[in-house]
């Protein structure tokens, strides 16, 4: 199961395509509803499904609105009974505006308007990290956290500056680094990952996607905006789910 938001249907998506083109006499049941969609490959009892969780932690609905609640985590009901959990959240972290999902933020009985999004970001990774740490059976359950999705909005980020998107970037970065270093938020998934005491895998995919400002779907996907921050299937995510299958098979 993969839980995050659209950038872990990405990845979903990219290794239902790898499966299925293996197996492609098979058949497959689909599932699903606004949580959750499930591709059950019948033949050979694997079910591959993604769970859409914005921030991991919760959104509710209350008078005062929708409070996104940092310290709290009621899905992992259904999580935990997996064979794989692959983990991600980041993307909507900074997100403002009609976009963004939530009116208030609540830690135990503190309600914000708002507060430092990195701040708030650990405080709910966190929590996902008590959760795995109370909750998980290591010996029943694999559980992996992607590394940061990176975006390409930014031509200075890659020595640049007069780029303000990825629409013409048709080449990856030259060398194995990237000019402006790696995300703040990438230490943060490193120090709460430090927390937990059972295993979990870091499937560290941020510099290998940040070199590649050409693999974002753009204006080529038939999306009305500028798309760099999702990848295009087959691309990047394949080679997010190959460094997946190693670290699930080994």
């Amino acid at each position: 199961m993969f839980i995050g938001d659209s950038v872990s249907l990405n990845q979903w998506q990219s290794l239902i395509c790898l499966l299925h083109s293996s197996v492609p006499q098979t058949q497959i049941i689909e599932q699903g509803d606004l949580n959750f969609s499930n591709y059950t490959f019948r033949d050979y009892g694997v079910s591959v499904i993604v769970f859409h969780s914005t921030y991991l932690v919760d959104i509710e609905e209350e008078k005062i609105g929708r409070v996104l609640k940092l310290d709290s985590l009621k899905s992992g009901s259904i999580w935990k009974n997996m064979d794989i959990l692959v983990f991600n959240t980041w993307l909507w972290w900074y997100r403002r505006g009609p976009k963004q999902p939530w009116d208030y933020i609540q830690i135990g009985d503190k309600i914000l308007k708002d507060m430092d999004r990195m701040e708030a970001f650990k405080i709910g990774l966190t929590t996902w990290a008590n959760w795995v740490n109370a909750e998980v059976d290591p010996n029943k359950t694999k559980v992996l956290f992607q590394g940061i999705s990176p975006s390409h909005y930014k031509g200075m980020e890659w020595n640049e500056p007069g780029v303000t998107n990825c629409l013409k970037e048709t080449e990856p970065i030259n060398g194995s680094t990237y000019p402006s270093g790696l995300p703040q938020a990438l230490y943060v998934v490193e120090d709460v990952l430090k927390i937990i005491t059972k295993p979990v895998h870091l499937l560290n995919i941020t510099t290998l996607s940040q070199l590649r400002k050409d693999a974002h779907p753009s204006a080529y996907n038939g999306f009305k905006g500028m798309d760099c921050t999702h990848w295009c299937v087959a691309g990047l995510p394949d080679t997010w789910n190959q460094l997946l299958y190693i670290a699930v098979t080994r």
